[in-house]
């Protein structure tokens, strides 16, 4: 049985799907209910913070997708990681972050790093997933797109090889289902990098409707974004997106040596979640 944590989110719901799909037993763990589960799939409600309830939500599994939500500041790696080894756990996927590794001075990802060295020192079967910036993040654009098809956003030019969750996904079902990748951190990119002016230019392509791009500075951004996230993710997010490292702007080959196939673009995630932004 494989047991994904976050099952409901951008990762969590495709990676579930692709399980069931091919078969697995899976068991898909989440906060609060999660309507639209395949069939077959059963659903634990639980927290990876409740350190007590981990052997509820860990007991009969094979394998592991760990993911942490937000900055985890409440989480204990190490406890989450020996609670798994305890109930028998054999294998863990870990969702981590390219930052872990581009900048490992980071507070924002400090939590990350834990879980990195907590899942590399337990014994088991492990794999570490650092992806890229989501394709996804551009939801917060979905608003405006919506109301005055516009889309606000700093740093028009600069340009970041963004992946699709999808293939996050793929890759983590590869990594729970084959025992090839135990050992492995793979660094999960696109398959270019695409600046925010070309995003808005691919959203308006797959709305087949003009979407204005707004220059944003780095401070106006910044006064939006604390709104609903944690400051220290989105300094961190503002420094990548204003000022990305060579190696941040370099495309993986990553995603296409675990699936055999080319990491799909941002115009593909653009026309496949159109709806959200009509």
């Amino acid at each position: 049985m494989i047991v994904v944590t976050g099952a409901t989110g951008n990762v969590g719901r495709p990676l579930v799907e692709l399980l069931a799909a091919a078969g697995e037993e899976v068991t898909a763990v989440s906060r609060r209910p999660a309507g639209g589960l395949p069939a077959g799939v059963a659903h634990r409600a639980g927290d990876l913070a409740d350190v007590d309830g981990l052997k509820e939500l860990f007991e009969g599994a094979e394998a592991v997708y760990l993911l942490v939500a937000g900055l985890g500041e409440e989480l204990r790696p190490d406890a989450i990681v020996a609670a798994a080894v305890a109930c028998g756990v054999r294998r863990i996927v870990l969702q981590s972050s390219q930052l872990a590794g581009t900048r490992p001075e980071s507070v924002s990802h400090a939590v990350l790093r834990a879980f990195e060295s907590a899942v590399r020192g337990s014994g088991l079967d492990w794999t570490v997933l650092r992806p890229a910036g989501f394709a996804s993040n551009a939801y917060l654009w979905a608003e405006g797109v919506r109301s005055a098809r516009a889309v606000a956003a700093p740093f028009a030019d600069v340009a970041l090889p963004v992946v699709d969750p999808a293939d996050i996904a793929a890759v983590a079902a590869a990594a729970l289902r084959d025992p090839a990748h135990r050992g492995r951190t793979y660094v999960l990119t696109g398959p270019a990098p695409v600046s925010p002016r070309e995003q808005v230019r691919a959203l308006a392509d797959a709305l087949g409707a003009p979407v204005e791009f707004v220059a944003q500075s780095a401070g106006e951004a910044r006064a939006r974004l604390v709104r609903f996230l944690p400051e220290e993710a989105v300094d961190g997010m503002l420094s990548v997106m204003g000022a990305p490292y060579e190696e941040e702007q370099r495309v993986s080959p990553d995603v296409e040596r675990v699936l055999g196939r080319a990491a799909r673009p941002f115009s593909s995630w653009a026309e496949r979640n159109a709806p959200a932004f009509a």
